[in-house]
């Protein structure tokens, strides 16, 4: 015999258990996009290496890097990480870690993170000690060059530690800026579609801001409104209506 549903739920309980799985998603969602930040730094960093020993060892000059950024961008044209300046900042990128930075916290940090201590550290062990320090702190880009002008190694005076592959907190700026870092959703070709869902949320988010502004009379109906137009159909990104007009009004993208 079945046991009987319970159909009274503690809410405490309840909020708790809930709690747990949103807490489950959002670290799996952080490793995935760390996941994606390693492979991407570790491809980054394998192009800087074969373009320096082509530098160095055939004299490839600045027009044939170039003209592999063109290659490259058509090769892959929804992949915005190959330009001339990136693949600049990949060879150098290469030449400051020699050694490979797999076991290092070099390698789990956003590109533009990267790019800041290239351009603002000369140490190799400052660098790898700040990156350790992004990991631990959850310090968006802003707040690591903050703290590199502040000179915080010197201050703190810690040599630099084993390095233990850990997660951001998730409320920390490090860890959003993972989940939306556009060489990440460059990379995997996610970039337009990603920025466009962005941009519909951020309208539908203050929509009603937007209601107030335009003035007595206008309601939301919908985003995304399918209208069915000789047997084919059409999705309207925001559609309102008037009351006093009695008129139906859409916003949507010209293609």
């Amino acid at each position: 015999m079945n046991a009987k549903k319970n159909d009274i739920i503690d809410p405490k309980s309840y909020a708790n258990f809930l709690e747990q799985i949103k807490k489950d998603i959002q670290e799996s969602q952080l490793k995935a996009a760390m996941s994606i930040t390693k492979e991407l730094t570790g491809l980054y960093w394998r192009i800087g290496k074969m373009l320096s020993e082509k530098v160095s060892l055939e004299g490839w000059g600045a027009k044939t890097i170039e003209k592999i950024a063109k290659d490259l961008g058509s090769s892959f044209p929804g992949v915005a990480g190959f330009s001339l300046r990136n693949l600049q900042f990949m060879r150098q990128f290469s030449e400051c870690y020699p050694g490979g930075i797999y076991e290092t916290a070099v390698s789990q940090i956003p590109w533009g993170h990267n790019i800041a201590l290239m351009q603002k550290v000369d140490s190799l062990e400052q660098r790898i000690w700040y990156s350790q320090q992004v990991i631990e702190n959850g310090w968006s880009r802003n707040m690591l060059l903050m703290w590199i002008e502040s000179d915080l190694y010197s201050r703190q005076g810690r040599a630099v530690t084993n390095f233990k592959e850990t997660l951001p907190k998730l409320q920390s700026d490090l860890a959003l800026q993972l989940m939306k870092d556009p060489y990440n959703f460059s990379f995997l070709t996610l970039d337009k579609d990603y920025r466009e869902k962005e941009l519909e949320k951020g309208l539908v988010d203050h929509i009603q801001r937007f209601l107030l502004e335009l003035g007595h009379g206008f309601a939301f109906v919908g985003r995304q409104v399918n209208l069915i137009v000789d047997g084919k159909d059409y999705f309207l990104e925001l559609l309102f209506y008037h009351f006093k007009l009695r008129r139906f009004i859409v916003c949507d993208q010209l293609s």
